[in-house]
């Protein structure tokens, strides 16, 4: 092995980070990212080389706090504690290593925001969830969720009259359509393979509604491993994109005229080895009570951008009212039937997408739901019609970022939650997002999303 610095050596650190140290070794790899997910939902983060990575694993990477108050558009929003002074570190999870298949010499860690001496930074949004987990567990339940997501495969191309790149879609064939499998089948396979090798493992595929339209699926994991899963899944679909001279956008809505991209978030809760939404009805009555009565907040953080609003509109099959009902597809919650005589029952949160941060956007979905337990909230009756049917007597959800923030502003519980630090970068790199693409084009928008998402 290399030569490391005589202040960390491999017999310093515990197993799981030697196992890394030996992976690392035997497969080549010179790059492992340190990734975090932002206020904005970017995934950012720095590498480490494979010479210092036993230091690293101990100390982290030095990180300005100012990041966390740097919106989409790389501008920097003026958040107390957030400016030039003041020194976090990107502190990896040993657990969640994984290597690369998209780019070859790289692996990479989902990582936590630390302050120097250590301790969690109250702007860290791994920690909010963690947290929200731990809060979870006191009252004695565990969650288990997996993210749907649905992502737009094409090329980036030049627009014609000088505006901003557009993403033209690798085909235009039917949902489910067979020539949809086969256009996107090279691409597919790499995907799943890649997917597959970073512990991923897939449960279905589907080319979806719009053109290019991609839906891929994978298993359900405990709460922190889900929104981990996620960040993984987004940088792969479209790393892998990238290595075939593809274009992949998770953006909720990319094309305008075309159908958008959810991540339909599913959610199942467990007390001593048994899933609670199987028969104790008033426990999942009260976790969607919990979801009803947040909601409005909630998607300031579900759908946690400008464009997230182009998608949550009626009959898009993407919920626009705050309402649950049994496999209710315009329901913003659907109470999901088992899958054959061994499948559990779950919840699907369909007001979610692939722009929010997962941790954030799953923290704030756990916080909503233990509410709704505690208080024994009454999600009032299902629904089993599209509520847009019925004018009036459903409540509509948020129709764009602003209103969804001003609804989170007056949310005490998920403010609370979320903490002074977190909620003041959050609500200001948001608002500026807003301020900054209403003062746009559309063009502007899409190309700004299809390009980050």
């Amino acid at each position: 092995m290399r030569d490391r610095p005589s202040g960390t050596t491999i017999h310093q650190l515990g197993a799981t980070a030697r196992r890394v140290l030996e992976r690392a070794e035997l497969e080549g790899i010179e790059l492992i990212r340190f990734l975090y997910a932002d206020h904005g939902g970017v995934i950012r983060g720095k590498a480490a080389s494979r010479s210092r990575l036993a230091e690293r694993l101990n100390t982290g990477i030095g990180h300005t706090v100012a990041m966390m108050a740097m919106n989409m558009l790389d501008q920097l929003q003026d958040v107390e504690h957030m400016g030039p002074v003041g020194e976090v570190r990107i502190v990896p999870d040993p657990a969640t290593y994984v290597t690369l298949p998209h780019a070859p010499g790289a692996a990479a860690m989902l990582s936590d925001l630390r302050l120097p001496d250590g301790s969690p930074w109250g702007a860290c949004s791994r920690t909010f969830l963690k947290d929200a987990i731990a809060e979870l567990a006191a009252d004695g339940y565990t969650l288990v969720a997996a993210f749907e997501p649905e992502f737009t495969l094409g090329r980036r191309l030049p627009d014609p009259s000088g505006g901003p790149d557009r993403l033209v879609p690798v085909d235009d064939s039917l949902c489910y359509a067979g020539t949809g499998f086969d256009t996107a089948h090279d691409y597919t396979i790499k995907l799943i393979r890649a997917l597959e090798t970073q512990g991923l493992h897939v449960e279905h595929y589907h080319p979806e509604l719009g053109p290019g339209q991609q839906e891929l699926s994978v298993h359900h994991a405990p709460a922190l491993r889900a929104a981990d899963n996620h960040v993984l899944y987004r940088e792969t679909v479209r790393g892998v994109a990238m290595r075939m001279q593809l274009w992949a956008s998770l953006a909720p809505k990319p094309l305008a005229d075309q159908a958008g991209n959810g991540s339909h978030l599913h959610l199942s809760l467990w007390r001593d080895g048994r899933n609670v939404f199987a028969g104790d009805d008033e426990t999942r009555d009260g976790f969607i009570g919990g979801l009803i009565a947040h909601l409005p907040a909630l998607t300031a953080l579900t759908c946690g951008s400008v464009n997230s609003f182009r998608r949550l509109a009626p009959r898009m099959w993407s919920s626009a009212y705050a309402v649950y009902g049994p496999d209710n597809r315009e329901a913003a919650v659907r109470v999901c039937s088992p899958l054959g005589d061994t499948g559990e029952p779950n919840l699907e949160l369909k007001p979610s997408d692939s722009s929010a941060n997962p941790y954030l956007s799953l923290g704030a979905v756990i916080h909503a739901g233990l509410d709704g337990i505690r208080r024994k909230l009454d999600p009032g009756a299902a629904v089993n019609v599209d509520p847009d049917t019925q004018p009036g007597r459903f409540q509509r959800l948020p129709s764009s970022l602003d209103e969804a923030l001003d609804a989170l502003e007056n949310d005490e519980v998920l403010m609370e939650a979320l903490g002074p630090l977190r909620r003041s970068g959050y609500l200001a790199v948001k608002r500026s997002e807003a301020a900054a693409f209403a003062a746009q084009d559309a063009s502007y928008e899409l190309f700004h999303h299809l390009r980050v998402f």
